[in-house]
């Protein structure tokens, strides 16, 4: 979410603030690019700063106000002079995202949300929030990530997206991708049709990104050499994956068995990611593997627990409001239960009697 201005810099109302006055000459961006259709993303930026007075005039932003938040807002509108510069689309997202890492004092917003994984059909796949970058850092840097975390925090398509990357730079020399199909408890031959037929409904998803971030001409020729392969989770059995990029999704959905069974796939010149949300668990209670997979192999080098929340978020922002109810319900739920169970039972009235 946006943040306040105070919560960029505090002022002591006793005394008053310094004032100041900046403008900004805006060069080589067209104007509608860096403030958005009808000013949408300029006005993002002015509740972002509500103490700071904007004023835009041709291309130039001019900023009045205390003097600390007019170099805080300064700050925010030079990096988003820099990433459409950068040939970057920006939105709602990013200029939220940017003013919460200046906040944070995390490092430029540029540099982190302005780093393209792929270009598609003219659209760049990139990270779009502090948590998305650091987690796009973690599968740079380590062997086998666990992304966790809630619907829309794009842990999938962006572990996808590394995967197409790998593979078009000639890192690995092919994509697998898996899911369990909890749905049909894994015994997908007692369903009726061919094996594609069987696996397609639970499959589905990955291979919409793949279309959407690869040549829809190209992914059949892919499949059909086994350069990309899409499969059910109980296929990876007595297998070692070498010199491959390996996704399982849905992974809240493993037993302790299958993820163990899946993490001993890894053959040389692979990396691993593995997402989840835990909070979406179809199976019985304390049967998922991804819980207990956090507790046992945390401490272990090469291996990175990239943890994504209801900030990371991007779909309609409405969804992160949704994630954050469904969280504080489920800890109310918990804590109620908890109590519930641990509650002093009352002595019977024949007891308290004798």
């Amino acid at each position: 979410m946006v943040t306040s201005d105070s919560e960029f810099a505090h002022t002591d109302k006793a005394h008053p603030a310094e004032r100041d006055s900046v403008s900004i000459e805006v060069d080589g961006v067209a104007m509608v690019r860096l403030l958005g259709p009808h000013d949408r993303l300029f006005r993002v930026v002015e509740s972002t700063f509500p103490d700071v007075e904007m004023h835009v005039r041709g291309n130039q932003i001019t900023l009045t106000g205390d003097a600390v938040a007019v170099a805080s807002a300064r700050e925010l509108v030079d990096e988003l002079v820099t990433m459409v510069r950068g040939g970057n689309d920006i939105g709602e997202q990013e200029v939220e995202s940017s003013a919460s890492i200046l906040r944070q004092n995390q490092g430029s917003p540029n540099l982190l949300l302005g780093q393209t994984i792929l270009t598609s059909r003219g659209k760049a796949i990139r990270p779009k929030t502090l948590g998305q970058s650091q987690y796009v850092e973690a599968i740079d840097n380590n062997i086998i990530v666990f992304g966790i975390g809630p619907a829309g925090t794009g842990k999938t398509y962006l572990a996808m997206a590394k995967a197409v990357q790998a593979l078009q730079r000639k890192e690995v020399d092919r994509i697998i991708l898996s899911r369990p199909a909890i749905e049909a408890g894994e015994r997908l031959g007692f369903l009726p049709g061919s094996l594609t037929d069987k696996i397609d409904p639970y499959l589905r998803p990955l291979y919409d990104a793949l279309n959407e971030m690869m040549d829809p001409e190209l992914v059949p020729k892919l499949l059909a050499a086994g350069t990309v392969e899409v499969a059910p989770l109980a296929y990876m059995r007595g297998r070692t994956l070498n010199n491959s990029f390996i996704v399982l999704d849905e992974a809240q959905n493993t037993t302790p068995e299958q993820i163990k069974m899946f993490l001993t796939r890894l053959g040389f010149d692979s990396k691993m990611v593995i997402t989840g949300d835990i909070t979406q668990v179809d199976l019985p209670e304390g049967a998922s593997g991804l819980k207990l997979v956090s507790k046992v192999l945390r401490d272990i080098d090469d291996i990175h627990f990239a943890e994504l929340t209801s900030a990371d978020v991007v779909r309609h922002s409405l969804v992160g409001r949704i994630v954050d109810a469904y969280t504080t319900y489920d800890a109310e739920k918990q804590r109620d239960d908890y109590y519930s169970k641990n509650r002093p039972r009352a002595r019977s009235r024949n007891h308290e009697g004798r």
